[in-house]
């Protein structure tokens, strides 16, 4: 049982204010009885709430898919990029959050969605939920790399070392700051947002070698050119 005027506002009628004054000019019925006070009570699971003759169904939470583009993060809010959230339409007000993240530039399916323990089956290490995921991948996969997927690859020990990344870099002809992994967690509690611009060439390179964590992925090497993150029409001009 909860408050008729929590009931409207959650689902997006007004501010608790708002509908309140719209309760109390009888305005809302309960089962076809107008009500006139806010604090009612209403069962979500049985009561048919009308509000100006139409009726306000109840629904605690959403889901949707969403088909990720490239180019924004999973994440409530970002001060870079824009985020998974700007898709969504919310008139309502949910308190959304992506279940999981896809990287910056990695496109596909994410869940969306306010249900907390929904998101924690699918998410928790004891769970065991399977995750599926297609690369682009150039030449042909060997028995070897699958087994070396498959056992996992620790992309924080197996870093680029920072030789490879001043020549990478050289060749990418791009900013230095390209090859940071700017939406990271490690990116953003080392604040190098504020400290990168005041760091020497070689100190970043040094910083980036550092932590394979702080490196911006996937990095394409081929011959002569060099790519940073997935852009499709970037690749395929390469590949």
């Amino acid at each position: 049982m909860i408050r008729l005027d929590k009931y409207l506002a959650d689902m997006g009628i007004g501010t608790r204010s708002e509908v309140k004054n719209i309760i109390r000019k009888k305005q809302v019925s309960v089962n076809g009885m107008p009500i006139s006070k806010p604090e009612a009570k209403v069962d979500i699971t049985k009561d048919t709430v009308c509000y100006q003759g139409k009726t306000v169904a109840y629904e605690p939470y959403v889901y949707y898919m969403l088909n990720k583009p490239g180019g924004c993060v999973s994440a409530v809010k970002d001060n870079l990029y824009p985020t998974v959230l700007s898709f969504i339409e919310n008139p309502k007000g949910y308190n959304l959050f992506p279940v999981g993240r896809l990287d910056l530039d990695t496109e596909g399916l994410l869940l969306i969605t306010n249900d907390g323990t929904l998101a924690h089956e699918l998410l928790s290490p004891k769970k065991h939920v399977t995750k599926t995921y297609f690369a682009k991948v150039q030449g042909r996969v060997t028995r070897e790399d699958v087994q070396r997927f498959s056992l996992g690859l620790d992309i924080k020990e197996e870093k680029p070392t920072a030789e490879e990344l001043k020549t990478w870099w050289r060749k990418s002809g791009l900013p230095l700051k390209r090859f940071f992994n700017t939406s990271g967690k490690l990116y953003k509690e080392m604040q190098l947002k504020d400290r990168i611009p005041n760091m020497s060439e070689d100190e970043q390179i040094e910083l980036l070698a550092s932590d394979g964590m702080l490196v911006k992925r996937p990095i394409l090497v081929q011959n002569e050119k060099v790519l940073v993150g997935f852009k499709e029409k970037e690749w395929q001009e390469i590949l």
